[in-house]
This record gives structure tokens, sequence and C-alpha cells, in this order.
């Protein structure tokens, strides 16, 4: 898979932009806050409905303006398609691919399969558990449709289910309603947890590896699924939390609160890990990542690299360079000083200034 072109109007800071990228390195260099990473997220956004920060549709649109649109031409198998995207700050995004339209974002998912990787995945070891939680389901998401839905049904019977507890606080007859809730929560609960065991699976076989190959066998790491509760025990669970949710308004059991642990020997790297080895880990879990794309979806994914080659030391950053060689990437940067003793080769450069991109001959 290859992403030809990507073009955008009133996206971020960006009035109108074309980018047309090689197959193989692409850098985006320029000072910091002048729009830089807003291609990226472009990209992403146009390959799967959703920021890579969260972001709603409306923080995306041009200061002042009430819609954005992108445009994204992309290669898949001798075949090329159009991703057209509608961003509205008063009704949902509207999608279409190749001049049709989808009703649902769904449809969309699998299409381009993209990577996105910036200092903040950096600090998924350390940082909270919905920050590991995002990462599977963001993974997980791009692979498997029957995933996306079973999440989304589960998020939308989940918020249905707390506003039921605080309306059973008013209301103590509307009790008797709950194990409608309860049911259903059980029934996509329960995919959910299986499915992120098994992508958990992978993710370990690989992290493994490539930590040891990253510090010469010195660092053996394991990756752990910690799920709230275990498949079969979540209905058992639910009914014993029952006083507690009703005390408390809230759902205390279930996959929403899962997390993954990473362990070296007996150190568990969440809490005790050095910088150095928790940025280890994350640079493993980000490249077995892209093993389980091409594995998944027998084609290369598409990476984004966003300023961290310069939050790598000059061995993490060698050993990025050397498992990517074989992706298109488009990586963000300062300045282009710190290629110069890389291996890689600049294929195309674009310079970013104040919203405005530049294609450099070279």
């Amino acid at each position: 898979m290859k992403l030809e072109s990507i073009e955008v109007g009133n996206f971020r800071n960006y009035e109108n932009a074309k980018l047309e990228f090689h197959p193989k390195t692409n850098i985006l260099y320029g000072d910091n806050a002048q729009g830089k990473t807003n291609i990226l997220e472009s990209i992403y956004v146009c390959a799967t409905t959703n920021s890579h920060k969260g972001s709603k549709d409306k923080e995306l649109i041009r200061f002042g303006e009430d819609e954005a649109h992108i445009r994204m031409f992309l290669t898949k198998r001798e075949m090329t398609h159009k991703i057209d995207m509608h961003l509205r700050k008063s009704k949902g995004k509207g999608i279409a691919i190749d001049g049709v339209p989808i009703k649902r974002s769904s449809e969309l998912m699998g299409l381009a399969h993209v990577i996105f990787f910036s200092p903040e995945d950096l600090k998924i070891i350390k940082n909270g558990p919905s920050e590991r939680r995002r990462f599977v389901n963001m993974e997980l998401c791009q692979l498997d449709p029957l995933y996306l839905y079973d999440l989304a049904e589960y998020n939308k019977v989940l918020m249905q289910r707390n506003k039921l507890l605080k309306q059973i606080s008013f209301s103590p007859s509307l009790e008797s309603t709950l194990s409608i809730w309860d049911e259903k929560l059980i029934e996509y609960g329960e995919k959910i947890i299986v499915r992120r065991q098994q992508c958990v699976d992978e993710l370990d076989k690989i992290v493994l590896q490539v930590a040891k190959n990253l510090t010469g066998e010195k660092e053996i790491i394991k990756t752990l699924y910690e799920p709230d509760v275990s498949a079969g025990n979540f209905e058992k669970a639910l009914a014993e939390s029952k006083e507690r949710d009703m005390k408390f308004c809230s759902t205390n059991v279930g996959p929403h609160r899962d997390d993954l642990c990473f362990m070296n020997g007996e150190l568990d790297l969440r809490k005790f890990g050095s910088q150095g080895q928790q940025r280890t880990c994350a640079l493993a879990l980000k490249l077995a990542e892209i093993e389980i794309v091409k594995k998944s979806s027998q084609d290369c994914p598409i990476l984004l690299l966003d300023d961290v080659l310069s939050e790598l030391d000059r061995n993490r950053q060698n050993y990025l360079l050397d498992s990517i060689h074989d992706i298109q990437t488009i990586i963000t940067c300062t300045g282009l000083e710190e290629f110069i003793d890389s291996r890689l080769t600049l294929d195309r450069v674009f310079r970013v200034k104040e919203g405005t991109v530049t294609l450099e001959t070279r």
C-alpha cells in the first residue's frame, strides 16, 4: 500500500495544501508550531476517521471556518482509491470512497493501515491504563471490523447503564430494568476480552524479540494482558458489583478497566523501569504493531513518525530506521541535521512554514 497524495482545505492552520509523496521516505521539516504534525494528523484522520490526539471534529477545522475537507489518494494492490472527508462543526463527518458516500465510518476501516508514532507514545509504559487500552483499541479497530463494532456497542451500553444507575438513585423502581443492560454489556464485553487476549499474545512474541535485539539480549520483556475480569467470570463479577455500582452510580467491572503489564524479569516496567527501559519497551511495542499489521493485512502500513527520532538515542534510532526501510514513511523534524549520520535516504523533502508547504529539490 502506498499513499500517493493528501490535500487539505481549512484543516487546522492550513487554508489549502497539497502534498504528493514518495513511496519510500518523506521528510517534513520546519520550526515548531508551523503545522508539520497537522499534515500527519490529516492522513491519520482520513484513514481512521479519528484524530490520534482524540480531538473532536470541530477542533480540526480552521479557526473562523465552518467546515474542513481532506482528500487522500492511495494505491493498494495496484488499484488507486480516493478518500474524501468533510468535517463539519454542526453535523457528523461526511465520507466518500471513490466518489461513493458511505453511511458508516466502519466501512472505511481496513482500506488504509496507518501507524502513528509520536513522542507521547514513548510515555505509554509509565502513563495510566487508559493510554494502554487506547493503544490496543487503535490497533484492533484498524484490523478487525467486528472488534470495532463490539467496542462501539459496548461503550454505548456502558454509557446507558451508567445513566440508568444515576436514575435509580432517584427512582428505585427502575432497578428491574438494569438486567437488560447487563446482558448486553456481558455479550459485547466477553468478545472484547477474548480478542484483546489474542492481540496481546501476538504482541508479546514480537516485543520480546525486538527488545532482545535492541539490548543485546539484556532486556527480556514480557507483555501481559491484565483483564479487569475474565470473559468467563464477567457475568458473576457484574452481579457481585451491583450494590457498589448503584452506590457510586457507575460500572466498576469490565474491559473498560483493563490494562497491559510489561515485565522485565520480576520488574514491573510501568512503575519501576528506568526511562531507557521504558523507551525500549515503547519502541518494541510500536515495531510489533507494524509487524502485526503486515501479518494480518498482508500489506505494509504507512508509518507516520512525528518528531520521534530526536527523542531516541543513536542505537534506538538506527534500529528503528533499519526496521522500516521497506515501509513508506513520513517523518517530521525541526531540521535535517539529525539525518546527516544516518543511513536513511531522504527521497522527498518538504519545508513547512506558517501553514505553507514547499517541496525542496535536492
